[in-house]
């Protein structure tokens, strides 16, 4: 362990953190909105605002040197722990090849800081067995009909067909001691997994994982899923990085490939920072701002070879997605749907997307549809076959805007289409958009 005197973009972290935490503080009802500036804040007991610390404490992991040496998931996690209870700080990751049987995760207060390419954690191949028994909702362990190459420490996804409505019942947990085939795991189910819904055990986890923790940094990190030996997992459950109900969290200089399931996935997570990273080669979504989250930015990111970019699910309002490279997605560029609200997608390059460029889901009906959205400078070229869309605003979708897009197909026309307006939808503004190539510039749909 050492404390580092910080160097620039330490400062910077610092002071940005301190800032959002001071903007962030619930207001009681006796405190006026304007209330007096905290000149000279006092680290106080309870109190979130603190001073810009010149010095916090920082911990060094690497394979031969560092302040924790190992290869692991493991020494990952004993930094993170450590750190995040003397307060928070920054847990540096040297450069080197991390294999990982488990999660790592993150605690509030802590920067996960890589060396860019040269620091990689790759998740080990994944094995998948039936369960030998059944295990109740309030049990805490599980009985494997095959427990080969399962270890005490090894993350799992539980997995089975729920006997009352045919669902999916998912839970995430860790083997945390054994007898056999018999594993104890280190939280109880509070689902069923029986016999009868044909449950499994499979090694499935995300790479980097957070659950309601708050005010992180991850930089400069390079995360690999090895879809090629490993089993699909969907990022409602895991990705490279996958948060659940967290807040103030930065992604930056992330590289995110390779996973059988989503690059980067955060769900009921708000003012989510995603900027200056590469999300490649997932079998799901590149980054997917998930249910419920509010005011993501996603900005200078380079997404591709996904299926589908950036994936707006429910309820997400007020997020910003601009200066983005969205190439060759399999089925869309950007798709926002469901409850998705008052966004803006602004200044992006979305090129060769397999069906569509943007789009609109038509969701179940107006009250579930995308609303006061704002479609703005980008650059749309070469979406889908011989029939695709650049921009398609599908169901009972109002009051989008479109303006100042470049729209380009630079392949035969065939039946491609500009911006198609679908029949139900309404108040759909168009101004200063460039549309050239298409068999249809514009097909709106709707009756006059």
């Amino acid at each position: 362990m050492r404390i580092d005197r910080l160097g620039c973009d330490r400062r910077q972290f610092l002071g940005a953190t301190t800032a959002a935490l001071a903007a962030s503080a619930i207001r009681g009802p006796a405190e006026a909105a304007e209330g007096p500036k905290v000149a000279h804040p006092r680290a106080t007991s309870g109190d979130r605002v603190e001073p810009s610390w010149q010095e916090r404490l920082s911990i060094t992991v690497g394979p031969k040197k560092g302040d924790l040496i190992g290869t692991d998931d493991k020494v990952i996690q004993a930094a993170v722990d450590y750190v995040a209870r003397l307060g928070g700080g920054t847990v540096r990751v040297l450069p080197g090849t991390y294999q990982l049987r488990n999660a790592v995760y993150l605690q509030s207060h802590v920067r996960i800081l890589g060396s860019g390419t040269e620091s990689v954690l790759i998740k080990e191949p994944s094995i998948t067995t039936k369960l030998a028994s059944d295990s109740d909702w309030y049990d805490q362990e599980i009985t494997l009909t095959n427990a080969k190459g399962f270890r005490v420490g090894d993350g799992v996804c539980l997995r089975a067909r729920n006997p009352h409505n045919a669902g999916s019942t998912v839970a995430k947990r860790t083997l945390v001691a054994r007898s056999g085939n018999r594993f104890k795991l280190d939280k109880a189910l509070r689902e069923n997994f029986w016999l009868q819904g044909e449950a499994t055990a499979a090694t499935l986890f995300p790479i980097l994982s957070g659950e309601n923790i708050a005010d992180v940094v991850i930089e400069n990190i390079t995360l690999d899923g090895n879809k090629a030996h490993n089993d699909n997992l969907d990022g409602n459950y895991a990705g490279c990085i996958f948060l659940q109900d967290c807040n103030r969290f930065t992604i930056r200089g992330v590289t995110a490939r390779n996973y059988n399931g989503d690059g980067i996935s955060w769900q009921i997570c708000h003012d989510v920072l995603v900027e200056n990273c590469h999300s490649y080669d997932n079998t799901g979504l590149g980054l997917h701002p998930g249910s419920g989250s509010q005011r993501p930015v996603i900005r200078r990111n380079k997404i591709e070879h996904n299926d589908i970019g950036i994936f707006w699910c429910w309820g997400v309002k007020y997020g910003l997605a601009e200066k983005n490279v969205i190439e060759e997605c399999r089925s869309y560029g950007v798709s926002i749907g469901h409850r998705d609200t008052d966004n803006v997608i602004r200044d992006n390059d979305i090129a060769k997307s397999g069906k569509v460029g943007v789009l609109f889901r038509p969701e179940r009906g107006k009250a579930f549809a995308p609303h006061r959205n704002r479609v703005e400078s980008n650059r749309i070229a070469d979406s889908g076959a011989e029939n695709g869309i650049a921009i398609d605003v599908q169901g009972e979708t109002e009051s989008i805007t479109i303006v100042r897009n470049q729209l380009q197909e630079t392949r035969k026309p065939m039946a491609r289409i500009g911006v198609r307006i679908g029949a139900q939808t309404s108040d759909v503004k168009m101004d200063e958009n460039d549309i050239r190539g298409f068999a249809t510039a514009v097909a709106d749909l709707r009756k006059r």
